[in-house]
């Protein structure tokens, strides 16, 4: 098989980031950007990053994920604590998470440390959950190999008829993470291949240090 993209060109032209235009803070900057994207109704999702672990086998794995929430601390999504991220953020926490909203030609690039998020912000997460996602939470042994999906089906309308007309609670294997920035990397498309790169660093002072990177 053989496909030669070589052809395939693109000049971004949509945008500028200047150092004086930009907040002391990335969290400020990302906010701006989030909303900037989000009201221009360009982009589904556009709440969705990709997350890159470190996996048991020593090899680096993205996937896509939905943010759910930011703060000034950090990044906050939820998954399962059983499947094969949460296993490799148990042994090493280091993760990197980014988004790109193509249609602005606005790429984020965050490094930090994934921590769990206290019971009691998971539980109310939950809770707000479509009922026919808190069962799938249930049900899903997420990354676990199984035989066919018909098994899964079954299994999710044994537990539907089970707790028809009850509340459900949240498993304890099922909650949110944090992701606490270390680093903050903004990126804005440029005519010439000459992209702006706006990076952010987090110093012992808990101040951040801003630096321009060539594209």
């Amino acid at each position: 098989m053989y496909n030669d993209l070589s052809a395939y060109r693109k000049s971004y032209e949509k945008g500028i980031l200047e150092e004086k235009n930009i907040p002391e803070n990335p969290l400020e900057l990302f906010r701006t950007w989030f909303i900037e994207v989000d009201t221009s109704n360009t982009i589904d999702e556009v709440n969705a990053m990709t997350i890159a672990t470190i996996g048991r086998d020593g090899y680096p794995k993205n996937r896509v994920v939905l943010l759910k929430k930011y703060t000034h601390e950090g990044f906050i999504f939820y998954t399962n604590y059983d499947s094969e991220k949460c296993k490799a953020i148990a042994v090493n926490p280091n993760v990197c998470i980014s988004f790109f909203w193509h249609a602005a030609e606005k790429q984020v690039i965050i490094k930090g440390k994934a921590e769990k998020i206290a019971d009691n912000l998971s539980d109310g997460y939950f809770e707000s959950r479509p009922r026919g996602s808190q069962l799938g939470a249930i049900v899903s042994n997420q990354s676990a190999v199984i035989e066919n999906r018909v098994l899964l089906e079954n299994k999710l309308k044994a537990l539907e008829n089970s707790l028809e007309g009850k509340p459900i609670q949240r498993p304890k294997h099922w909650g949110g993470f944090i992701v606490k920035p270390i680093e903050i990397e903004f990126w804005q498309g440029r005519a010439n291949r000459l992209h702006d790169r706006i990076r952010y660093q987090l110093q012992e002072d808990f101040n951040w240090k801003i630096d321009r990177l060539a594209p």
